[in-house]
């Protein structure tokens, strides 16, 4: 794994957030930043091969222009995609980082990303894609998938970005929450902002002494941390912390099986990333 940031980029109103947020990480991690937009081969019917679908005894000069066509559009998108892949770069780098490569790719997103990820210690996505000025209450169609493919951190990027000094860390003492907090303590991207570490949950000894084990940890590694155990539903209690809070980017285990975890995919997932104003990274 080398200490890349792969931004994916689509040319949504999100992809400026995507590239804000990874010229951020890459300054405070040190990282470079590796851009990618795929060509999806299956994107409907506006990318479907038209002189494939007619009937036999057509004209073939009508299958020759409809051929011309399928290849004209091909090419238009491929110099969709280079425009995307400038602009990005353009961003990253007014921004003072280093883009070191940018990929345009055919295929479908998740493939093509696991094919990629090893290269990378975080991956960055929109929380919303191309259809996002249409369909504001839908999250990116990629967006859980990709979570659930990738071995790696995904930073679910905001509408747009805003000065990040303040994190939230959803802790439930899982396995999946106690590698978050051995991340945020050795990433150099939490440097420096103010660690809330909250548990949704009763208040007893178990709790207070998983919520005490994390503090010590992000101490240790010189971060300011403060500890919550508050009381409700895990996405209603930790979006209104947010909200109060003024948090910059909450940070939270992908899989398991308790309230916190089994949250983060799902429906009530969908409904956090949806309400939740500010980036999320998702740890498995």
């Amino acid at each position: 794994m080398t200490n890349t940031i792969l931004a994916l980029v689509d040319g949504s109103i999100y992809s400026k957030s995507v590239c804000d947020h990874a010229a951020w990480a890459a300054e405070r991690m040190g990282a470079g930043v590796e851009l990618m937009h795929v060509l999806d081969r299956l994107g409907g019917a506006e990318n479907s091969d038209l002189s494939g679908s007619i009937a036999l005894g057509a004209r073939s000069a009508l299958l020759d222009k409809l051929s011309a066509l399928d290849e004209q559009r091909s090419k238009l998108l491929s110099q969709k995609g280079r425009a995307i892949l400038d602009d990005a770069r353009e961003i990253i780098e007014t921004a003072g980082q280093s883009v070191t490569a940018a990929h345009l790719r055919q295929g479908e997103l998740i493939e093509t990303v696991q094919a990629q990820e090893n290269r990378a210690a975080m991956i960055m996505i929109g929380k919303r894609g191309e259809e996002a000025d249409f369909a504001s209450l839908r999250l990116g169609s990629h967006l859980e998938s990709l979570v659930r493919a990738s071995h790696r951190p995904v930073f679910v990027a905001s509408r747009a970005f805003k000065p990040i000094d303040r994190a939230i860390i959803a802790y439930d003492g899982g396995a999946s929450s106690q590698r978050v907090v051995d991340h945020v303590a050795r990433n150099p991207l939490f440097a420096n902002l103010a660690i809330e570490v909250i548990t949704v949950g009763q208040k007893n000894r178990e709790t207070e002494k998983g919520l005490e084990n994390a503090s010590a940890i992000l101490n240790g590694a010189g971060l300011e941390v403060e500890t919550k155990i508050l009381a409700g539903q895990p996405d209603e209690v930790l979006g209104a912390r947010v909200e109060e809070a003024g948090a910059s980017i909450v940070v939270m285990g992908a899989y398991g099986h308790s309230r916190i975890r089994s949250f983060v995919i799902g429906s009530t997932t969908s409904e956090m990333l949806r309400s939740c104003k500010a980036p999320v990274l998702l740890m498995r």
